[in-house]
């Protein structure tokens, strides 16, 4: 009983995870769309959670967790926390320059994104967490712009990576080549 309660909590993770591809993959090297780095609004600026919380945005395309720590100083990270992607934007925002995953309790720096601790230290996540290795989070420069919370990122970086979806096969338009008519 207890081996298959624990195989379907590896199953369950498992399903959760974003898959890793070897080739094919959207990188600098066989992008369609040269990278494009720059600012754009993530949250209005009325909506900046109160020091020592966090909360969700979208920039460009990608879920980002605005965070500000104790001390109010605003930071951008990747909303996704690994290993199963829930929002990072539900942590909590601790003193010591990190955000804990709700969950699995790791704990992620605020400035570099890399895991600071153990990886994946509470209950289930001791199980979930021992069949993948310990992987930060990306972060992104932020600044305050004109009513909004901008985020520096690529933006073409969601065009890539949906560039090869309808190649090959007949899209919603009815063409091969993902062309509109």
């Amino acid at each position: 009983m207890k081996l298959s309660i624990l195989a379907t909590l590896v199953a369950s993770a498992a399903a959760f995870t974003s898959q890793q591809k070897t080739s094919g993959s959207s990188t600098a090297l066989n992008a369609k769309f040269a990278s494009k780095l720059q600012y754009v609004p993530c949250i209005a600026a009325e909506d900046l959670p109160s020091p020592g919380s966090a909360t969700s945005g979208v920039a460009g395309g990608l879920a980002i967790c605005i965070a500000v720590d104790p001390k109010g100083a605003v930071y951008a990270l990747g909303d996704k926390c690994p290993p199963i992607n829930q929002p990072l934007s539900f942590g909590k925002v601790n003193d010591d320059g990190t955000i804990q995953d709700p969950v699995l309790g790791t704990k992620f720096s605020l400035k570099t994104g890399d895991v600071v601790g153990k990886w994946c230290p509470s209950g289930v996540g001791k199980l979930i967490g021992g069949a993948f290795s310990p992987v930060g989070v990306p972060t992104y420069p932020v600044k305050k712009g004109k009513g909004t919370i901008d985020v520096q990122v690529d933006v073409n970086a969601k065009a890539n990576f949906e560039a090869n979806y309808w190649s090959g096969i007949l899209d919603a338009q009815g063409k091969s080549n993902g062309k509109y008519y």
